[in-house]
């Protein structure tokens, strides 16, 4: 099958979370389990550095007037000695090429011609399903998350009625960002009018790519059974729950994985002290160099809780800051990396300069610092109000950082509370609270604490978390089946 996979950024080229890393690690299983899977990129310039031998195959005009041109060639990064991931990549220069984020210019502005710039990611990808390359015809089109979300309506009124429609999938990562603009920027896609419209694109009065990518997909995917329920609710729904329920036989939930040749305290190149789940003498090398390097106390025998995440109020920080206390009180240190909320930021500087022995602040994203954290730390905080899937947990039991989750969308099914039914047969994995308060959050911090203190207990739920394998082969083999119904 030929499976072209459309996004707005793949890890390690560019990544701004953890839709690149699903990005740069699905084509791969894919190919593993026999699909021809190519990727779909826009051109900025670490994904042109990226590309290797870029040759042009092609290139279409956008509605708006501009010429787009399609290269195409390898991705050395992404690629193994088995597999050579192939990549089409938007070379247009007046769209992509600018300072910031991908997304966000410097002040953290959203881009003003942002609904452009991914319009012409999913014109080009129906162009690549009806043959813009003379060589390669994607028989499916699997777009993931807002920027990727107009790929389905395009491939939707290509030759409305004059053919079989090529089939696509859906991925919803993350339904809160769901690309709202202007109604009057609609002009600017190429649609038929009838596409701004309540059984289209209209949402409240404006566009959303979004709510095209769930209108017009042969079938939406989201990143965790958990996550596929609970966005059907209007609790979760961000205004879209009715219709996700009208679309439900063609919603299903296919939990994320976790890439080994990246995260794997074995073999990770980002660490100093290699270890696995029979031996942890270098992850207690790794908490001391980690509590060293940010100016925390070298203290092996207190539990050192981390932070790997955007700052923003979905992600639970505003509970992390409010149950600081209960961290501080018994002894426990608090280490964060991140960026996103100002004030947010504001508040964690200000703990970490309060409380220097015990606290420190990372500000930023910084990839060899994250794998460093997992492999140093005894607790990884995810304490969301929502969560389509998350990684961090995954990635903190696979380096033997217990999580300490809320009970919703994928830390739900991938983290098992601990006790005394679970110690006992031996499935704790982490640490579960359910009500998205303080108090609730803060008994899951005194649970923490008095498993550390009991240590055959802490390891042994450590190297259940650190056994669970959370491989593609499962994720890929679920795409691959759903893939061939459709086509």
């Amino acid at each position: 099958m030929r499976i072209l996979q459309v996004s707005a950024e793949i890890f390690p080229l560019l990544k701004t979370g953890g839709l690149a890393d699903i990005a740069g690690a699905l084509p791969l299983a894919l190919q593993a389990q026999g699909c021809d899977a190519r990727v779909l990129l826009p051109g900025f310039p670490a994904i042109l550095a990226g590309l290797k031998d870029g040759v042009r195959v092609g290139s279409f005009g956008t509605p708006w007037g501009e010429s787009v041109e399609v290269l195409f060639g390898a991705l050395p990064a992404l690629s193994t000695q088995e597999h050579t991931i192939y990549a089409y990549v938007l070379h247009a220069p007046g769209l992509y090429d600018r300072p910031g984020n991908p997304y966000e210019d410097a002040n953290k502005r959203p881009y003003a011609d942002n609904h452009r710039r991914f319009a012409a990611l999913g014109w080009a990808a129906a162009h690549l399903a009806h043959g813009l390359d003379p060589l390669w015809r994607a028989q499916l089109v699997h777009s993931h998350d807002w920027h990727a979300a107009l790929a389905p309506a395009c491939l939707a009124v290509w030759n409305a009625g004059m053919g079989p429609r090529v089939p696509s999938v859906y991925t919803i990562h993350n339904l809160a960002y769901q690309g709202v603009f202007w109604p009057q920027n609609f002009g600017d896609l190429g649609l038929p009018g009838h596409v701004f419209s309540v059984q289209g694109m209209e949402y409240f009065g404006q566009i959303s790519f979004m709510k095209a990518g769930l209108s017009y997909a042969s079938h939406i995917t989201t990143v965790s059974p958990t996550y596929a329920r609970e966005i059907q609710t209007p609790e979760q729904g961000c205004g879209l729950d009715g219709l996700l329920r009208g679309r439900a036989s063609h919603l299903s939930g296919i939990l994320n994985a976790v890439d080994d040749a990246v995260w794997n305290p074995a073999t990770d190149v980002h660490l100093q002290h290699h270890y696995d789940v029979r031996n942890l003498t270098g992850k207690a090398r790794n908490k001391a160099e980690l509590q060293a390097a940010h100016g925390l106390s070298v203290d092996a025998d207190v539990p050192l809780f981390t932070v790997v995440s955007r700052l923003t109020e979905q992600k639970g920080l505003p509970l992390v800051l409010a149950g600081l206390q209960e961290i501080l009180s018994r002894g426990g240190q608090l280490l964060v990396l991140g960026n996103g909320d100002t004030q947010l930021e504001q508040a964690f500087t200000l703990q970490a300069k309060a409380h220097p022995s015990q606290v420190a602040f990372k500000l930023g994203y910084d990839e060899d610092l994250a794998h460093r954290i997992f492999a140093g730390s005894d607790i990884t905080l995810v304490p969301s109000r929502f969560e389509p899937c998350g990684l961090t947990q995954m990635y903190g039991m696979k380096y033997g950082s217990l999580p300490l989750v809320r009970r919703v969308g994928g830390l739900a099914d991938t983290v098992t509370d601990t006790d005394l039914e679970t110690l006992d047969d031996q499935s704790a994995t982490g640490f579960v609270f359910n009500d998205f308060d303080v108090q609730d959050y803060r008994r899951a911090i005194r649970r923490a604490f008095a498993l550390y203190r009991r240590r055959s207990d802490w390891n042994r739920v450590r190297q259940t978390g650190m056994r669970i394998a959370f491989d593609w082969a499962s994720a890929a083999q679920q795409y691959t089946n759903l893939y061939k119904s459709l086509i």
